[in-house]
């Protein structure tokens, strides 16, 4: 198998969906994809929804934690995702080009469990798609 792709998922708060899609590409791509999430202006801890949303669907939750972009930005990314608006906008310049996608997803932040839930569905059912098609799969 080839070496690994390190998938940068970029949201504003890093606090909901760009969690639970890391957890849910490195899930998915296990040995192919190293995911990894930041934020542009990350809030202080991941949402208990989206913790809940992932633990329900059995995926590990151990070690997530709201990250500046500014943080990674030295990394090798081989694609960044954008999942807002606000993120795509703001999206920081790379030490080199990297290839973007934008798959943008609703904010459940702040609302009950079924909507973190249902962006969680969401995210399994349009971003590893759209990943898997970018990275050439």
């Amino acid at each position: 198998m080839s070496e690994y792709k390190t998938v940068l998922v970029l949201c504003t708060g890093n606090s909901c969906r760009s969690q639970m899609a890391e957890v849910l590409l490195n899930h998915e791509f296990a040995g192919r994809v190293r995911a990894i999430s930041a934020g542009t202006r990350p809030q202080p801890k991941v949402a208990d929804g989206a913790l809940e949303a992932l633990r329900e669907a059995g995926l590990p939750t151990a070690g997530l934690h709201p990250k500046d972009v500014d943080a990674v930005i030295g990394e090798s990314i081989d694609l960044v995702v954008t999942v807002c608006d606000n993120a795509r906008e703001t999206c920081p310049v790379f030490p080199r080009p990297v290839p973007r996608i934008h798959v943008p997803f609703h904010d459940p932040h702040g609302e009950p469990l079924e909507s973190f839930l249902r962006v969680r569905d969401d995210i399994r059912a349009r971003l590893i798609p759209a990943v898997r098609s970018a990275l050439g799969w």
